[in-house]
């Protein structure tokens, strides 16, 4: 029997933020990558929500919450939802920008947070080396352009199909879902102000990951950049005890591309720490 999921508003200075909960125990919240929104995690929703109270929200921007009149911080976003719900401490779970901020609301909130797994995430202050993803320069002249569908195909040629993969390559439906959702990111501008966020963690995570004190599972899909599998090492060879998992046939997205094996990592580990 599926879990019955709850939905609801957040009323925040800068517009409403959507939300849902479901199941009951421990508090799990899932944070999405900066393309797409909560419905990315639609493949975990009915797993994790059997075991964990699980929350997940479309930051604004994104999804059924309001565009983005101006950029925030979002580390304050996620810890406004935590106190609407009287959530006190919580697993969380991010992707990509949803990584990021998970790290960086941990190391300023380490009693909130009982375990944390960052997912094709970058700390805040990591250099990246090199040249950057393929199509990223002609994804940010597209969105110069306001030329909205091609930022939006770029994007998921981007982080979907990766590096070293073409559509054909990547299952249709996992395409064509990212790409629902990029759409309203993209037509909300969103990415362009989350690019560079107002009052950054500082000193950023990069130097301070060293300091994490929780149960933590670092995760990537063996496809994606090399940048961001070298992040996934730092993070985990930087934080105490961290473990690290890497899925074959997977970009950016493994969560969406290799549902069952990502799951099964998640609940594996969190099961662990009962």
């Amino acid at each position: 029997m599926a879990t019955q999921t709850q939905s609801g508003y957040l009323n925040l200075d800068g517009g409403k933020l959507y939300y849902e909960v479901a199941g009951e125990g421990q508090p799990l919240l899932l944070a999405h990558a900066g393309f797409v929104d909560s419905g990315m995690w639609d493949a975990q929703w009915q797993a994790f929500s059997a075991q964990y109270r699980a929350i997940r929200y479309d930051m604004r921007g994104y999804g059924k919450s309001d565009p983005l009149p101006a950029p925030v911080v979002r580390r304050e976003e996620l810890e406004q939802l935590l106190d609407h719900l009287g959530v006190e401490r919580a697993a969380l779970l991010g992707s990509s920008l949803g990584g990021e901020i998970v790290v960086d609301f941990t190391l300023e909130h380490p009693d909130r947070v009982w375990a944390l797994i960052p997912v094709s995430a970058v700390p805040g202050g990591f250099e990246m080396q090199g040249a950057p993803p393929r199509y990223v320069m002609d994804m940010i002249a597209a969105l110069q352009q306001d030329d909205f569908e091609r930022v939006s195909d770029l994007q998921i040629r981007i982080w979907v199909d990766g590096m070293y993969r073409e559509p054909e390559q990547v299952e249709a439906k996992v395409r064509q879902h990212a790409a629902a959702m990029n759409r309203i990111a993209v037509q909300n501008r969103t990415w362009g102000m989350d690019a560079e966020p107002p009052n950054p963690l500082d000193p950023p995570a990069a130097g301070r990951l060293g300091s994490i004190g929780v149960p933590t599972l670092v995760i990537a899909g063996a496809l994606d950049h090399p940048e961001l599998l070298r992040a996934a090492a730092v993070m985990a060879g930087a934080i105490k005890g961290a473990k690290k998992v890497i899925i074959d046939g997977a970009a950016h997205v493994p969560n969406m591309e290799h549902p069952a094996t990502f799951n099964r990592a998640v609940l594996d580990f969190l099961g662990a720490l009962r």
